[in-house]
């Protein structure tokens, strides 16, 4: 069985643009369900790094499950790109805490203890694409053009001219 069948399924994005700069949160939310879906977008007033703006794309994200759930009866599972927000949520004491962003992680925490049973996995960004399009659809900007994964080359060697 997928660890997604019958929990809240969270995918969330951030971008920041510049970077520092301007920041655009993305999420997807699924209920429990696993059909009915909620697309959020939200631009920000602050300035921010990347980082900052995943992990505020991710309160959007649990802020939305706690609001339809106040008590999830079922996991939370939450997907992100940022290898930093994950490390840092998982407890990765390779990970140094970023002062800066230490309210906001303690934010993030104690929002997922309110979910209950909740975990953060890191997934590549390919497979993060709809919320990365929201947070961007966020600051006015169209998404990133992506080549399929199977059309990626796997080096970039030139070929000799014939």
């Amino acid at each position: 069985m997928d660890d997604s069948t019958y929990a809240w399924v969270i995918h969330c994005d951030g971008s920041a643009v510049p970077n520092p700069g301007r920041m655009g949160l993305g999420a997807v939310v699924v209920e429990p369900d696993g059909t009915t879906r909620h697309a959020l977008s939200e631009a920000t007033h602050l300035i921010g790094c990347n980082n900052e703006a995943e992990l505020r794309a991710l309160l959007l994200g649990l802020q939305c499950v706690l609001q339809l759930a106040p008590r999830p009866a079922h996991p939370v599972q939450v997907f992100s790109d940022n290898s930093v927000l994950v490390a840092q949520l998982s407890g990765n004491d390779a990970m140094p805490p970023i002062a800066r962003l230490a309210d906001l992680f303690d934010e993030a925490r104690a929002q997922l203890v309110a979910c209950g049973d909740a975990h953060v996995h890191w997934i590549p960004r390919h497979r993060n694409g709809e919320a990365d399009a929201l947070a961007r659809a966020a600051l006015g900007l169209a998404p990133k053009a992506s080549t399929p994964h199977h059309l990626r080359k796997k080096n970039n060697k030139k070929h000799p001219r014939a």
